[in-house]
């Protein structure tokens, strides 16, 4: 079976794959959304006030 330096590698693999796993989850779910929608809101404002410079003008 395993020896004990043995098993201490794979728990490390696991816990390693693990955090791995969650971390995409994470920045999938959450970070990269928030991302999009921030700059979409930051260019849709950029535009309109683009515009009401140009009205103005």
């Amino acid at each position: 079976m395993f020896e004990f330096d043995q098993y201490l590698g794979f728990l490390a693999f696991l816990t390693i794959l693990t955090i791995g796993f969650w971390l995409m989850i994470f920045l999938l779910t959450f970070v990269v959304p928030y991302w999009l929608i921030g700059n979409l809101r930051e260019m849709f404002k950029e535009r309109r006030e683009a515009k009401q410079a140009e009205r103005n003008a």
